[in-house]
C-alpha cells in the first residue's frame, strides 16, 4: 500500500515539501506526508475491502463453506436423531402424537401398544446385560479350555502320525504365532487408522447431510436453487404446507414421525398436472389453506394460476391440483364442431363438446331444460363461449332460436337465416325490441302451458347477449313502465323472471350473457334463476359470488383468480349439466375457441338441416300487423304448411300479436278470403298459392289489424 505514496522531501530552511527532481523554487503543492498518507491508506483499504467482500468469488466461497459446513452439521443432527430414536421410544411417542392430532385414536392405541412392547424388550435386554460379565467369564473359561484341549489333541494325533513328539505342541505354537502376527499388523495400522478414522466419520456425516439437503436454500448453487417446474413429490408438498405460515400445521408436521407423509393421499397424474388429497391436522381449517393459495403455489415453485384448491367429500381435506409448469399457457385443440362435419346435436340427450377440464378430459355439458347465465369481465371470451353452445345446439333441427345481441358488432351474424328473430344493436330501441322478444317468449310459454296435456313442443332458446345493457336501459314505455331496471315494474326483468319460473317445463329457455356483474346490471333474482352458471375471469370475490353463488365459491370456485387477458376462454362452471368431481361444487373448463368465420361455416351446416326459416330483425307492434301478409311471410317458399306450424311461425315472427293465437283465430282471419285451411293427407294445411291469390284479389290493400 505504501508503494502508491509518492515520497516528499522537506526543505529544512523553508519548511516546504518538494517532489523528487523539483527545485526549491518550484515547491510541490502536495500536503505534508503526515496528513496525506493516512487518508490515502484508508481509502485504499476501504476500496480493497469492499471489492473483496462484494466479489462474486467471495460470495461463492462463502456459499461453498456454508453449504458443506451445514451438510456436516445437518448430517450429525440426523445421525444423532436416528441413534436416539433407535435407543429410545421417542419415535413411537411422535407417532402417537401425530395420530392423536389427526384424530385417529385407533392408530394411536396401536402405536402405544408397540411402545409398550419396545420398552419391555429393552428392559429384558438391560437385565441380560447385568448378567453379561459373569456369563462372559464362564464362556471365556470354557472356550479357552476347549480350544486348548482341542489343539493338544490335534498335536497328539500329528505326533503319532509323524512319529515325532515335538508335533504335540505344534498346533498351539501355530495359534500363538497367528495371534502375534495379528497384534503386529494392528500396531502398524492403528496409527493411520486413528488419524484417518475421524475424517472418514466426518465424510460419512457430510454424505448424510448432502443426501438430505440440510444446507439452506441461499447456500445452494444457482442451478440447484432454480426448482421452477420441478416434479411434485410428497416431500415438496409437505414442505410447501409446512411453510404456509399456519402455526398448528407446522407444529403437527414437526411432531409427526413420518415428517407429515401421513397427511397425503396418493399423488395421481391428472391431465397436464397432478392431484393429491391432503388431510389437514386438527386445528387447521380448509378455509385457511384456501386463503393462502398464492403462497402455496410459490412454495410449490408454481404460479398462482397453476394451483387449484378444492374440497372433496372427506372431512377436513383439501384437494390440490398442481399443473405442470407452463402447461396452462398452451392452447387446447380445436372444437369437434370444426373437425367433424357429420357431428349432430340432440337437445334432450346430447352433450355439447365445449372444451377440456384441467385433467385434459373432454368437458361435455347438457343444455336440456336448463336456463343459462355466463358472465365475466370484458374481452375475456364470453360471447365466443356462449356462441359455441348455440352453434352445437343449432345442429338439432328441432331447436328454434330468438336472439338479441345488444352489442351489435356482428358476433351473431351467422344466425341470420337460422334464428327466427335476430336483434343486433346497443341502443334503447334495440333494448325495447329485446324486451318485447322476451315478452313474446312469455306469451309462447303461457300458450304451451295451457295446451292439452301430453302436447309436445320444440325447444325455444331465447339468447340475450350483453344483457346488462337491457337492465341498465333508461327507456320508459307509454304505460310508464321502464324497460330496464331490477324492480317489479321493469318489463325486461319481469319477462326474464317469468321465463325462469315456468319456461323449463315447456322447453322455453333463457340464456343470458353479461359482463362485470353488479346487483344493478345483474339482479339477484335473475342470476339465481339460472340452472347453469358460468363465469370467466372476474375482478373480485364478491363478483364471483354473484356469478356462481356462495356454495360454489365456498367450495373452491375462484374465477376472480383467473388472469385477465391470459385466461381467455377459461370458465368456472356450476351446474348439474356437466360432470363435476364428487364433493366439488364447480369445475374449471378451458373452452374451445371458434372464430367468426368458422362459426359461419357451422351455421351453414345448421341452416341446411332446416327450411323456411325467415329471420326478423325487430318485433312489430300488434296494431301494425297484416295477418294475411304475415302468413305469406312465414310460409316462405313452402307450397303448403300445417296450420300448427303456421301458428308457431307467426308467434315467432310477432309474439306480441300472434303469441296467443289458436286455430280459431287463424280460421277467423282466413274465412272469406279464398285461402281457408284445407285438408291434405288428412291434416289441416294452408296453401301458399291460395294466400298469394287472396292478397292479389283483396280490394283493400291496407293493413288489417290482427285484432279485427
Amino acid at each position: 500500500m505504501t508503494d502508491n505514496v509518492v515520497p516528499l522531501f522537506k526543505d529544512p530552511t523553508t519548511g516546504t515539501y518538494t517532489l523528487p527532481g523539483d527545485t526549491p523554487d518550484t515547491p510541490a503543492t502536495a500536503a505534508a506526508p503526515d496528513e496525506v498518507r493516512p487518508v490515502r491508506r484508508w481509502k485504499h483499504t476501504a476500496r480493497s475491502l469492499r471489492k473483496a467482500v462484494t466479489s462474486e468469488r467471495t460470495r461463492a466461497a462463502v456459499r461453498l463453506v456454508a453449504r458443506h459446513g451445514m451438510y456436516v452439521l445437518g448430517g450429525t443432527r440426523i445421525t444423532a436423531k436416528r441413534a436416539w430414536d433407535g435407543r429410545t421410544g421417542s419415535r413411537y411417542e411422535r407417532m402417537i402424537r401425530a395420530a392423536e392430532a389427526a384424530g385417529n385414536f385407533e392408530e394411536a392405541k396401536e402405536w402405544e401398544d408397540r411402545l409398550t412392547r419396545f420398552r419391555a424388550a429393552r428392559h429384558h435386554r438391560r437385565m441380560d446385560l447385568l448378567k453379561a460379565p459373569q456369563d462372559a467369564v464362564k464362556s471365556a473359561g470354557y472356550g479357552t479350555g476347549l480350544t486348548a484341549g482341542g489343539l493338544l489333541l490335534l498335536g497328539i494325533v500329528l505326533a503319532i502320525a509323524n512319529k515325532d513328539a515335538s508335533w504335540i505342541l505344534a498346533p498351539i505354537n501355530a495359534v500363538i504365532g497367528a495371534i502375534a502376527a495379528i497384534v503386529y499388523v494392528a500396531t502398524i495400522v492403528w496409527g493411520p487408522a486413528v488419524t484417518i478414522g475421524p475424517w472418514l466419520a466426518l465424510l460419512a456425516l457430510w454424505g448424510v447431510g448432502r443426501h438430505q439437503q440440510t444446507a439452506p436454500q441461499w447456500a445452494l448453487p444457482l442451478q440447484q436453487r432454480d426448482d421452477a417446474g420441478a416434479p411434485i413429490t410428497p416431500s415438496i408438498v409437505v414442505t410447501a404446507l409446512r411453510d404456509l405460515g399456519i402455526a398448528p400445521m407446522r407444529k403437527a408436521i414437526k411432531e409427526m414421525g413420518d415428517a407429515g407423509a401421513a397427511m397425503l393421499g396418493p399423488i395421481r397424474i391428472a391431465g397436464c398436472g397432478v392431484e393429491v388429497d391432503v388431510t389437514l391436522p386438527s386445528g387447521v381449517s380448509t378455509k385457511e389453506v384456501q386463503g393462502r393459495r398464492r403462497k402455496l403455489a410459490e412454495n410449490l415453485a408454481r404460479h398462482e394460476h397453476e394451483v387449484f384448491i378444492t374440497l372433496p367429500t372427506a372431512a377436513r381435506t383439501v384437494r390440490l391440483w398442481i399443473a405442470d409448469s407452463g402447461a396452462l399457457d398452451e392452447p387446447i385443440g380445436p372444437s369437434p364442431l370444426t373437425t367433424d362435419d357429420t357431428l349432430k346435436a340432440d337437445y334432450k340427450s346430447g352433450r355439447a363438446p365445449w372444451g377440456q377440464d384441467l385433467r385434459g378430459d373432454a368437458a361435455l355439458i347438457s343444455l336440456y331444460q336448463r336456463m343459462l347465465l355466463i358472465t365475466g369481465l370484458s374481452n375475456q371470451g364470453k360471447t365466443a363461449a356462449l356462441r359455441a353452445l348455440a352453434l352445437w345446439l343449432a345442429l338439432d333441427r328441432t331447436v328454434e332460436f330468438w336472439i338479441a345481441d345488444l352489442k351489435g358488432v356482428g358476433d351473431w351474424d351467422m344466425f341470420d337465416g337460422l334464428a327466427t328473430t335476430l336483434i343486433q344493436g346497443p341502443t334503447d330501441e334495440h333494448v325495447i325490441d329485446a324486451t318485447e322478444m322476451l315478452e313474446a317468449g312469455v306469451a309462447e310459454m303461457e300458450r304451451r302451458i295451457q295446451a292439452p296435456p301430453g302436447t309436445t313442443f320444440p325447444p325455444l332458446i331465447l339468447v340475450v347477449d350483453e344483457a346488462q345493457v337491457a337492465f341498465m336501459c333508461p327507456a320508459v314505455g307509454e304505460d310508464k313502465r321502464p324497460y330496464g331496471g331490477f324492480k317489479a315494474t321493469s318489463r325486461y326483468f319481469m319477462a326474464a323472471r317469468k321465463i325462469h319460473n315456468q319456461g323449463r317445463a315447456v322447453d322455453v329457455l333463457l340464456w343470458e350473457g353479461t359482463q362485470d356483474p353488479t346487483d344493478q346490471n345483474l339482479p339477484k333474482l335473475v342470476r339465481e334463476g339460472a340452472h347453469t352458471r358460468i363465469s370467466l375471469a372476474l375482478g373480485t370475490e364478491s363478483q364471483a359470488r354473484m356469478a356462481l353463488g356462495d356454495k360454489a365459491v365456498n367450495g373452491g370456485a375462484a374465477p376472480h383468480l383467473l388472469r385477465q387477458g391470459l385466461d381467455k376462454g377459461t370458465v368456472v362452471v356450476a351446474s348439474d349439466g356437466i360432470t363435476i368431481p364428487a364433493g366439488q361444487a364447480s369445475i374449471t373448463v378451458r373452452t374451445h375457441y371458434i372464430d367468426t368465420d368458422t362459426a359461419g361455416i357451422i351455421a351453414d351446416r345448421a341452416k341446411a338441416l332446416r327450411s323456411g326459416v325467415v329471420t326478423t330483425h325487430t318485433i312489430a307492434d300488434a296494431d301494425e300487423c297484416d295477418p294475411l301478409t304475415d302468413i305469406l311471410t312465414v310460409l316462405a317458399t313452402d307450397t303448403r304448411v300445417l296450420t300448427q306450424e303456421v301458428l308457431k311461425r307467426l308467434a315467432a315472427l310477432n309474439g306480441k300479436a300472434y303469441g296467443r293465437w289458436s286455430f280459431i283465430d287463424l280460421k277467423r282471419v282466413l274465412d272469406g278470403t279464398g285461402a281457408e285451411p284445407y285438408k291434405s293427407d288428412g291434416r289441416m294445411v294452408i296453401g301458399r298459392d291460395r294466400i298469394t291469390r287472396a292478397l292479389t284479389n283483396r280490394p283493400d290493400t291496407g293493413s288489417a289489424s290482427a285484432a279485427e
